[in-house]
């Protein structure tokens, strides 16, 4: 092929299309982007690459056995970037079975496919390719206040449907490593925000709610600890670990910033507040409202990056501060596409507050 390519799934989601926003800003690899076009992920998102004639969408499933060999053979990509998932922990209590089809049986289908495209490949490309699993750190279950951070040997305790579905899926790209010499690498990551994260996550929901003057809904006591990553720096890291990451490795990657979720709101309401100091819902943090806690809600999460940094050399660029600071402004500016996102489909139903 005349063309570098890499084949994205869920590239039209949050957090993968940060990063196929990255790789066509910051190399000549193009994308082939795969993305079912769910609720969370769509059109809106991918607008950014239009112009670029290095970006080829395709709506489709990652359980589309049928289309993914046609992809993997008319484009020869050098790696494949595994995002496709449910990740809405509500949902996925609400109701289970698209977490299990998607999150498992569908990075099953996309395993055998690689795996089969693999083994057909010349030696060169063969040692080339790399199949990319990107995970959560929810997989490892909840840390009281006073344990270590997850590390890459915590063994897995998953608490909802959707973290024991990612645990699975985890557990299958792991297993095609060791099983059958597939070239994976996995990434497990704390929570991200920043631009175009859909609506339903607390972060997003939190800023429009207040501009809007809704309640701010935090679950329980407000005290459930993340640690929260700033999704430009997710990219990085991500890209780093499938350039020179070892295969069969398993990478955490967290923000250092641990935050409980009662902070992190005052601290959004405080940054609305002083960008928009005129805004009849200041002081924003008196829409606060505390809900009841939904089921198995994890206490605390928290990544050790330290394998991370010391190989790769990664580390978060953005703090905090800076990096919620970002976020607001961004979500400020582009309250269009959060209404488009957020019409037809999804206007009926609840914005829940994942964190």
């Amino acid at each position: 092929m005349s063309k570098n390519y890499i084949l994205v799934t869920g590239g039209a989601g949050f957090i993968g299309s940060n990063y196929v926003s990255l790789i066509l800003n910051s190399s000549d690899v193009s994308v082939i982007n795969l993305d079912k076009l769910t609720y969370a992920g769509n059109l809106a998102t991918i607008e950014q690459f239009a112009n670029s004639d290095r970006h080829i969408f395709v709506q489709g499933d990652i359980g589309d056995r049928q289309l993914i060999d046609k992809l993997l053979t008319e484009y020869q990509p050098q790696a494949i970037v595994n995002f496709a998932a449910e990740t809405h922990v509500d949902r996925s209590i609400d109701g289970p079975a698209s977490f299990i089809e998607t999150n498992i049986n569908g990075t099953f289908n996309l395993l055998e496919c690689a795996r089969q495209y693999w083994k057909a490949l010349a030696d060169t490309a063969q040692a080339k390719f790399r199949f990319l699993h990107i995970s959560t750190d929810e997989v490892f279950g909840s840390l009281t206040a006073d344990e270590p951070a997850f590390t890459e040997l915590t063994p897995y305790t998953p608490n909802s449907p959707y973290s024991a579905s990612k645990a699975s899926s985890d557990h299958l790209v792991r297993s095609y490593f060791h099983t059958y010499g597939l070239p994976t690498l996995i990434t497990n990551c704390s929570n991200n925000y920043g631009p175009y994260q859909f609506p339903e996550k607390l972060i997003p929901l939190t800023i429009l709610n207040a501009l809007a003057g809704k309640p701010l809904p935090i679950y329980g006591d407000g005290q459930n600890v993340r640690d929260w990553l700033y999704v430009e720096d997710h990219c990085l890291a991500i890209a780093l670990v499938l350039n020179k990451g070892t295969i069969g490795e398993t990478y955490n990657v967290g923000g250092n910033a641990e935050r409980d979720n009662l902070w992190l709101v005052k601290q959004l309401c405080a940054i609305l507040d002083e960008l928009l100091p005129t805004s009849p819902n200041c002081p924003h943090d008196r829409l606060i409202e505390f809900v009841k806690d939904r089921p198995g809600h994890d206490r605390r999460y928290a990544i050790d990056f330290t394998k991370l940094h010391q190989q790769l050399g990664w580390e978060p660029q953005q703090d905090i501060s800076s990096g919620l600071r970002r976020t607001v402004q961004w979500y400020i500016d582009n309250q269009a596409w959060c209404q488009t996102v957020t019409a037809n489909k999804y206007q009926q139903q609840r914005l829940g507050v994942t964190a």
